[in-house]
């Protein structure tokens, strides 16, 4: 999958099949809509595209008109955006920047400039709530009109439904934030992923042998960075990791700030992913994983995250979180989901 951002780019298609949106998630409404878009872009011999923007729209007026609480929570980040349209089939993506231009741009601006123009849209497809310009004046019938004026064509897919409830980044959200990880699976049609390059963080873990309550070789951490300040899940999880080992390690992650250490750390704050793996492979060694690109399959939630007052305190804490990870894995069988995007890996991105 080639990825672009903005739309100058000589290598990109000349025409393509489209979808617009923000694709937070990739949920099973999106691999639907993209199921759809290889089959039409198929029919007419032409490459599928996305075109997606970064920032949220809703992040860019949250910070405009400073009210934080109106932009959503992050199901993913970018690289995992990329990663599973990768792996839904999509031949290239374009990233446009969401910024005061674009947001003041006229709808019929954006059919023209972008669109035509800009991607040599030849088919369009969308969802059935579908606003696009500015103040979202634009909608279907200005599109389908357009299409039928400047020889391209439009079609719009009704809400996927799963047992009668609307999939969307909505209700995904909502199910994370609730840290039902069996629904979100559902609505997801995989296990809740989160990937990245394992980065250095403060090594606090292997300190952690040294406490009273004794953690043996410490409590190693594989250390990934959430590049959003508001993820949708945050916590204490049961999780696999895969990409280190042969076989996917489990663990116990924390995903969220770290209310036990002080906001001066290495990693400046940041929303953070840290998992300790409950058998550590021997040959990777200490260091091993470190710029190694690891997914993290989020399955149970164990409880919120918790501030403690010494390192006693944490070792205990955590000693008592995989104590309960092994025994949520040695208790349940882990579900199998359906999974309908196409099988292409989704490690290159």
């Amino acid at each position: 999958m080639k990825i672009f951002r903005g739309l100058q780019h000589p290598e990109r298609a000349g025409a393509c099949a489209l979808t617009i949106g923000n694709f937070d998630g990739v949920h099973r409404g999106h691999q639907a809509m993209l199921g759809l878009l290889r089959a039409e872009a198929a029919q007419r011999g032409l490459p599928t595209c996305v075109l997606t923007f970064e920032p949220h729209p809703r992040d860019y007026f949250a910070q405009k008109l400073n009210q934080p609480a109106l932009a959503p929570a992050r199901v993913g980040t970018l690289r995992d955006k990329l990663g599973q349209l990768a792996f839904c089939g999509v031949d290239q993506v374009v990233v446009l920047p969401f910024n005061a231009a674009l947001a003041g741009q006229a709808p019929e601006a954006f059919i023209q400039d972008v669109l035509v123009s800009g991607l040599g849209a030849k088919y369009v497809l969308v969802g059935d709530d579908f606003r696009f310009g500015s103040k979202r004046a634009g909608d279907y019938a200005m599109l389908d009109a357009a299409g039928q004026a400047q020889g391209f064509d439009v079609a719009r897919m009704n809400s996927y439904e799963v047992h009668g409830e609307r999939v969307s980044s909505t209700t995904v959200r909502e199910a994370l934030a609730a840290g039902d990880m069996q629904q979100a699976a559902k609505l997801l049609g995989h296990p809740y992923t989160i990937s990245g390059h394992v980065v250095h963080g403060r090594k606090l873990g292997r300190q952690l042998a040294e406490s009273s309550a004794g953690a043996a070789d410490g409590f190693r951490t594989l250390n990934l960075r959430f590049d959003h300040w508001k993820p949708a899940a945050s916590g204490i999880f049961a999780v696999l990791v895969h990409g280190l080992h042969g076989q996917a390690l489990r663990g116990v992650a924390n995903l969220g700030v770290r209310p036990s250490l002080d906001p001066g750390d290495v990693n400046g704050g940041r929303v953070l992913l840290e998992t300790h793996c409950l058998d550590w492979p021997t040959e990777l060694g200490g260091e091993g994983a470190y710029g190694k690109i690891i997914r993290v399959e989020l399955l149970h939630k164990l409880h919120d995250e918790l501030k403690y007052d010494s390192l006693d305190a944490l070792t205990t804490g955590i000693a008592k979180d995989c104590d309960d990870a092994r025994a949520f894995f040695a208790s349940t069988q882990q579900p199998s989901y359906t999974d309908t995007r196409r099988q292409t890996t989704r490690d290159r991105i």
